[in-house]
Order: C-alpha cells, then sequence, then structure tokens
C-alpha cells in the first residue's frame, strides 16, 4: 500500500509539473480512437466532390479544426475536363526551432465521377484527414524541438474523368509549383503524402515513385513500436499527391495502403464506408509518423 501511494504521489506531483498541454503529454502515444472519431465527424457531411455542397461542409469542418491556429487558405482555380473548377488546399503550420520543415500531407475532396453514388471516401480521403486532425493535437500549444511541421489538406487529387498528368492532383500540382516559386521548396526536409491508412487490414506498400531513404526511415520508425509488419512487405508504383514535389526534387514520400479490400474491391465504390477502418491501423500510422518527425529533427 506504502509503494502505492508514493507511485500515486509522484503521479500527481508530475501532473502538476506536466499539465497535458505541455511538450511531455503531446509526446505520448497517437490517439487512434480519436483520431478515428474525426474521420467519422469528417465523413458524416457525405459525399464532398469538388464543387458539391458537402463540399462546402468540408472546408468549414477543417476551418473550425484549425480556428485557433495559423490556418492558411490557398485557393485557386484549375482547368478540368468538367470546366473551370475552384479549388482550396489548406495549411496549418506549427513552428519549430530548426530552420526547416516537414510536411504531412492528406487529400480531403471525394471522386467527381462517383458523385451519385453515395460515395463518402471514409478511408480515400477521410481516414487520413482524421488522422491529421489528431496529429494538431500533438504539435499545437508549444514551439517544436525540431524542424516546423505543417500539415497540409489537399484539394483536387482525384481526377474529373480519368487521371493523367493533367487529371488528378490538383492541388498538389498547385502547390508545389507555388512553393517552387517563393523558394519554400528549398526550406522542405520531407513531404509524406497519408493515404488510405485507416483500413482495418493494413498493409501499406512500398512505392517505388518515392525517396528511398525517406522510406527507410519510415519504415525504422514503425519498428519502434513493433509495427514494421504493416509497412512495406509488398511493393506498387503509385501516382499520387507526392509525385509534383518528386519531380521537384523534394525528398518525398506515399504512405498508402492499396490493398483495401480483397483485391482492392473497396476502392473508389460505395463500400468505401466507416465500418471499414479501425483506430488501432490509425495508432500504427499516427505512431509511426510521431516517430518519423524525431528521426527528421535527428537527420
Amino acid at each position: 500500500m506504502r509503494c502505492i501511494r508514493a507511485v500515486w504521489f509522484a503521479l500527481v506531483f508530475l501532473g502538476t509539473l506536466f499539465p497535458q498541454n505541455s511538450a511531455l503529454a503531446a509526446e505520448g502515444p497517437f490517439n487512434g480512437a480519436r483520431a478515428l472519431e474525426y474521420t467519422r465527424e469528417f465523413v458524416s457531411v457525405g459525399p464532398r466532390w469538388v464543387g458539391s455542397p458537402g463540399h462546402a461542409m468540408a472546408e468549414a469542418f477543417l476551418k473550425k479544426q484549425f480556428a485557433k491556429d495559423r490556418l492558411e487558405a490557398d485557393g485557386f482555380v484549375s482547368n478540368t475536363p468538367a470546366g473551370p473548377q475552384r479549388m482550396t488546399n489548406y495549411i496549418v503550420r506549427f513552428p519549430g526551432k530548426k530552420d526547416g520543415v516537414i510536411v504531412l500531407a492528406s487529400h480531403y475532396e471525394t471522386n467527381y465521377p462517383l458523385r451519385n453514388i453515395n460515395y463518402v471516401g471514409a478511408n480515400d480521403g477521410g481516414s487520413s484527414t482524421g488522422l491529421l486532425i489528431e496529429m494538431a493535437n500533438h504539435l499545437r500549444g508549444r514551439t517544436l524541438d525540431g524542424y516546423s511541421v505543417w500539415l497540409v489538406f489537399l484539394d483536387g487529387e482525384e481526377a474529373f474523368q480519368q487521371w493523367s498528368d493533367t487529371d488528378g492532383t490538383y492541388g498538389s500540382r498547385h502547390l508545389a509549383a507555388k512553393w517552387q516559386n517563393d523558394g519554400t521548396l528549398k526550406r522542405i526536409k520531407a513531404f509524406i503524402v497519408l493515404d488510405m491508412i485507416g483500413d482495418k487490414d493494413l498493409n501499406i506498400q512500398r512505392d517505388s515513385n518515392s525517396t528511398g531513404w525517406l522510406l527507410d526511415l519510415i519504415a525504422r520508425a514503425a519498428s519502434k513500436y513493433g509495427d514494421q509488419s504493416y509497412f512495406f512487405e509488398d511493393r506498387t508504383s503509385d501516382f499520387d499527391d507526392h509525385i509534383p514535389f518528386v519531380r521537384r526534387g523534394v525528398p518525398s514520400a506515399d504512405v498508402i495502403d492499396l490493398e483495401y479490400g480483397y483485391q482492392n474491391s473497396f476502392w473508389h465504390t460505395a463500400q468505401d464506408t466507416m465500418d471499414k477502418l479501425s483506430a488501432k491501423s490509425l495508432s500504427i500510422v499516427g505512431n509511426t509518423m510521431l516517430e518519423t518527425i524525431r528521426l527528421l529533427d535527428q537527420r
């Protein structure tokens, strides 16, 4: 009993020294259950293809989540097979003490060609958006000891007709060009795209279009928690929002699970719903990203 009481007093004492919004608390385990709840709230707006009422609701949701943060709305117009479309990337900046930036990115809209089948994109766009919202809880309220971390919610990743170099990745192509022109690209130490990472049966492939050393570092981060078996056992060659940054020489990685359902049968179907996701998968990816940030800070 004396030992238990001593431990209890020690915990109370530490609680007074390190309140819940402190750096120590922020470095704790990633809360996958809370990320899943953010995903659920976000997905509840329904289909959110560019130009739809759901898309406007998704934007309002993001603005509400980051109302007290440094949120930039990066609006632009893209020419698409469906005509000129107004889109907006959202960027949330958390400053660090080191000169440089680590970017974690997600797209948040749903597929335009699937707009008539009640496609809500719970995993494809929803899960990574929920994860980044929870990631902000680990970053805000302090100056980071390492590099600045920017959370980027990209618009227009999905094609309007058929994916190609000119139809799809509208938001990332716009942002990469913008950041090249204003010199921001030179500051980016790593650009990491998260996509379809909430699947209960998590299996993230190693993408041949990503930067090799950055994938190796992510694998090392996953091994800290014994989660290496969820990463990179299979290989893929993916074209995603990282490609415009890869082409400009930015160290970039696509963290994506393209085995969503048997033979990827849930992808881009009305079956991409919340019941296919798990808090465990979001915790695995979230903890791996927190450790990846720590390892990048040490480079």
